[in-house]
Parts: structure tokens; sequence; C-alpha cells
């Protein structure tokens, strides 16, 4: 039975969890991240010490029951644990296998860690050129060689547009603040008593107006129009959320149809994933693969094993 700890550490959360035999048996759910290090990287080290210290002790493990801990993400930024620089694109799960690097850091654990480097685009101009950490592993937990040359999106806080090869590398990829705005917007701003990101469910029709009339009038002035549904025309919590929804992610759909590929494979968050799929599968005559809950689940996890075998 093979033991590993995994690490996917965020800007502002960590994930430390237990795999046993390919599955996660364990996560603790840190609300820290690299961003803490920045003015103390003592602050970093001491919760992922301590989450693997809980998980061992709750699952009677000793260190050396564990064949090392695979961390990934932010954790391999100039803020985090081991500062690694990118890799650069085109790479695949063999080159990502090679730029592993093996270190014990005793102040955090007698385990040994396997970093992964991210990934990025060196481009001849600021326009080509972009970079992921974390992205890459999640990549690899669900990439399917079956699909040939496409794109995968994931969406999230910060959502990737990834251009595959036909042997599954990394070509090239964009990166959209999407998420983030999603939450700043609904948040802290006048738009925040119109749009409640917690509803279950999209009103496709209201998706779709958010969307078409953020591509014939902009950003700024549709997404104001929020307000003006809710307030004028009394539309619902659920269609006013879908409007937000289609005018926010507005500039990935396009960022996504850029690409000549005929298959387009979404994963990540599950609002963000079927409200990309639906707005695709509307617009376009590409091959929408929009994958469950259940093969999207523990993908960083899978990812990192994927990459630490090679294969």
């Amino acid at each position: 039975m093979a033991n590993f700890i995994s690490v996917d550490g965020g800007t502002t959360n960590t994930r430390v969890s237990l795999v046993v035999d390919g599955n996660i048996s364990e996560t603790q759910k840190l609300s820290v991240g690299a961003g803490a290090a920045r003015e103390d990287k003592n602050v970093l080290k001491t919760v992922i010490r301590d989450a693997i210290l809980r998980i061992l002790e709750k699952n009677a493990l000793r260190a050396d029951d564990v064949e090392c801990i695979l961390a990934s993400g932010m954790i391999t930024s100039e803020f985090g644990l081991y500062d690694l620089p990118h890799a650069i694109a085109p790479v695949g799960l063999s080159e990502l296998h090679a730029y592993m690097e093996k270190v014990t850091l005793p102040e955090v654990s007698p385990i040994p860690f396997v970093f992964l480097r991210g990934v990025k685009c060196a481009g001849d101009t600021f326009a080509h050129t972009d970079m992921m950490r974390g992205e890459e592993t999640e990549l690899m937990g669900i990439l399917d060689p079956a699909y040939g040359e496409c794109v995968y999106v994931l969406p999230g806080s910060h959502s990737k547009v990834i251009k595959t090869d036909g042997e599954g590398r990394i070509e090239t990829f964009s990166t959209l603040l999407t998420g983030e705005m999603f939450y700043a917007l609904s948040r802290h701003t006048i738009l925040g008593d119109a749009v409640d990101m917690s509803l279950d469910g999209i009103d496709k029709d209201y998706l779709l107006k958010g969307y078409r009339y953020c591509i014939d009038n902009g950003i700024n002035k549709a997404l104001f129009k929020t307000r003006v549904l809710k307030n004028l025309f009394g539309c619902t919590p659920l269609q006013t959320c879908s409007f937000f929804r289609g005018v926010i992610l507005c500039d990935e759909i396009r960022e996504i149809l850029k690409y000549p590929v005929s298959t387009v494979v979404i994963g990540g968050k599950k609002q963000m994933r079927e409200a990309t799929a639906m707005l695709l599968q509307e617009i376009c005559n590409k091959r929408i693969v929009c994958l469950s809950e259940a093969e999207v689940e523990g993908s960083v996890s899978r990812g990192q094993l994927r990459i630490y075998s090679g294969k």
C-alpha cells in the first residue's frame, strides 16, 4: 500500500491530503496560503507542519510510512516553501516529471518533499506571455489523450484556457481573473444586492442575454444592467445572477473560441464549469465535454501522482 501526502498550495488557502493507493482518504483545509508568507514565511511552514502531524496521528502513521510529500501550486513560488522557476511551454507529463525536485525540509517534516514546477509561456511579446502554478497539475489529473488536440478550460479564481497538442502537451494558455471578478463585484459593489452567488441552477436565457449584451456593449455597461434587471424589470434572483454570470464569462468564452480546435474540455468549479459549457453549447459547433464532479474531484492529487510516476 503506497501512502503519499499531497499539498495543493494556493495564494490564500492550502489543502493537505493523505493519499492512499491513489485515493484521497482525508483532507485538511487551511485558510493560509503563500500570500501569508510575504511577511513571514514561518506562518506557512507552521500550518503545513501541523497539518501533516495531525494527518499522521489521526491515521496512526509514522513519517517513514509515507513515501513523500507531493507539493504543487503557489507553494513553489517565491512566497512558498521552495522557490522553483517555471517550466517553459511546450511541456507535457514527461517534462514535468523530469523537472521535479526532491528536497527535505526538516523544519516542516522529516518526510521528503517532491516539488512540482509551474509552467509559463515565454512569448516574444507581452500578449503571448503567461504563467501558472498548480493548474498544470490539475490539468494532468483530468487530461485524456483520447481527446487529441483540444482546449482545456479550468474555471476558478484565475481561470485557465489551455491549448494542448495531440500528445497532451501544454502548447500555450491564457489566464483570466474570472473567479475573482465574480467575488469582488458581487461582494464589494452596488451589484451586491442583485447578485446571489450561492444560488443553485442557471437560467439559460438570461445567461445568454448577459453574454450577448456584453459582446455588443462591453463589460462595463453590461454589468450595471444586472441592477437594472432587478430594480426596474423585477427579474428573479436566478435571472439576475445568470445574466451577471453571462457578462463575466464573456471574455473567457471569446478566449476559448480563439483556438481552432474541435473539442473543448471543461473542468474546474461546478457552477462556472456548467455555465461555461451551457454558453459554448449554444453559440458554437465544437464538441463540448463538461466533466462530472467525480471526474474533477481529486484532480490535483491525481495529477501530482501522474507527474511523480511519469505516466
